[in-house]
């Protein structure tokens, strides 16, 4: 780096510390929503009979996590839906008070309150959020990503949008926080009640620095010449083990008790999060998708690996040349999705078979244009898949007619021998993690309609899980400030639909 880079480094980081949080964060400037562009149709979906999975080391499924429970399934087992009778409440908040960004991803405490990481002027905090109110009860900073510091000295945003590091973390049965940090520690954080106010303090906290390549940038360390590996997730297994995942290849665990680290390299590249389930852990790398134990060391063992078509190369915002899925877990099958160049496939896998474990691969949406870089939504024999395809990211992204449309649902057939395609809608919905209310039957995704200023409204959409046919579109917002930028759909357990976008947070309820 150039002694001008290091001093933007420095400058900018002064001046930020300087006017930083905590104090309230403030509604988006920009307040839209047109309840006149709403659209409801006369359907009636129906209740998806569903089983969560019951975790001894996590909070209730639906609670605990982004993509829901251990399982990735992504399905709340609530009954949130919108109708044309009642009225429509919306809130929105910046992601923190000065300059603030998205909220990447939302869990619930079991009396409601809501625990999300989202992003400030220098990088993440964890917040204690009220519902519907979204005022924040409680902030904890989180050391500045290596990537924030490579974004503002080269000015790319990109930069910061290909590093999935701190995104993904966890509530285990005591509501508290585990997550990694950009300086190769794992936290566990409590959300503490003094009198009328909050605030977080570390509970317990293991530095794994010496178990991954940890020479980052950072103001001190302006000039690294080695290699920077930064954790994407973390999650405790049926045990009580704590297993973690770096960027270029390390699979880790933890043990809580005597803070002893094992580790395996993969040398391939781990941008996703992970799956847990009795029978072990669920990886899926650039390359492909593993199940993990631990042998009699307690160190990650492989137990089977499927290497997975992986294409020529990375699609248009694409992390990298690999799978975009999280491993998604469904009564005895997992799935994810490949990279193949023209069109991807759906994968799906016997989970525990010794041999011959690939059930199907589906091809899906149009070619070239199929990409996708969310988890899916699975529960019983059926997965729904979102074409993400041609977009890039909210700040960088111009021309949204080469989005590509698509929502899928597949289902492995009765005999476990073949899948076929139930229904695919043409539906752009560019980014958003997309979620199954089982007790209405709803699948909510976002999308957006180009308006002739060229800007875009959004959209919060409701699909009827049985037929794929459109419930409702209800406009939440034009403009950027409404882009969800990658972020998930939440639903509350107070029945409220959560949307992280690239400002912040939109809540809606009736």
């Amino acid at each position: 780096m150039s002694k001008i880079g290091l001093s933007l480094i420095v400058v900018i980081t002064g001046l930020l510390m300087a006017c930083s949080e905590p104090y309230q964060p403030k509604p988006f400037k920009e307040l839209n929503r047109d309840p006149n562009k709403d659209v409801f149709h006369d359907i009636v979906s129906q209740a998806i009979a569903f089983d969560p999975p019951i975790h001894p080391f996590l909070n209730p499924a639906g609670l605990n996590s982004m993509h829901a429970d251990a399982y990735n399934s992504d399905v709340h087992d609530v009954a949130v839906n919108f109708s044309a009778d009642k009225e429509i409440y919306i809130k929105t908040r910046i992601g923190n008070a000065f300059l603030g960004g998205q909220c990447a991803t939302l869990t619930f405490r079991q009396d409601g309150l809501i625990q999300a990481i989202c992003a400030g002027a220098l990088g993440f905090h964890i917040q204690l959020i009220e519902p519907r109110s979204l005022n924040m009860l409680a902030d904890y900073s989180m050391p500045t990503r290596p990537s924030t510091y490579e974004a503002l000295v080269h000015w790319d945003r990109s930069k910061v949008m290909l590093d999935s590091s701190g995104a993904y973390f966890f509530i285990d049965p005591n509501d508290h926080v585990w997550i990694a940090n950009s300086e190769h520690k794992i936290l566990e954080l409590k959300a503490q009640k003094s009198g009328d106010t909050y605030h977080y303090v570390e509970v317990n906290s293991w530095d794994i620095s010496s178990a991954v390549d940890h020479d980052c940038l950072r103001p001190t360390n302006p000039f690294p010449t080695g290699k920077c590996d930064p954790i994407t997730g973390l999650l405790n297994d049926y045990q009580d083990t704590l297993w973690w995942i770096s960027r270029f290849g390390k699979v880790g665990t933890l043990n809580k008790n005597t803070g002893e680290i094992q580790t395996l390299d993969l040398n391939e590249e781990i941008q996703n999060g992970f799956a847990v389930a009795q029978e072990g852990v669920y990886i899926v790398s650039d390359h492909a998708l593993y199940l993990f134990t631990q042998d009699e060391k307690q160190s990650p063992k492989i137990v089977w690996r499927e290497a997975y078509d992986r294409g020529q190369t990375s699609k248009l915002g694409s992390i990298n040349q690999g799978s975009g899925t999280t491993p998604t877990i469904f009564g005895d099958y997992i799935t994810i999705t490949d990279n193949a160049d023209e069109r991807i496939n759906l994968v799906v896998y016997r989970r525990q078979a010794e041999d011959n474990r690939l059930v199907c691969k589906v091809p899906l949406f149009d070619i070239n244009s199929s990409a996708t870089e969310n988890s899916m939504i699975a529960l019983n024999n059926s997965v729904v898949i979102e074409n993400n395809a041609g977009f890039s990211n909210a700040h960088q992204h111009t021309d949204y007619s080469i989005v590509g449309k698509g929502v899928t649902r597949i289902d492995v057939t009765e005999d476990g021998q073949s899948c076929s395609v139930v229904w695919n809608k043409p539906i752009a919905v560019p980014s958003v993690v997309p979620k199954l209310a089982s007790k209405s039957g709803i699948v909510f995704v976002y999308s957006f309609e180009t308006q002739p200023n060229n800007t875009n409204d959004w959209y919060l959409v409701g699909l009827d899980f049985s037929s794929g046919n459109e419930v409702f579109r209800i406009h939440t917002g034009n403009g950027k400030d409404y882009n969800n930028n990658f972020s998930p759909i939440t639903l509350g357990p107070d029945q409220t639909v959560y949307i992280g976008t690239s400002k912040g947070l939109v809540a809606l309820w009736q």
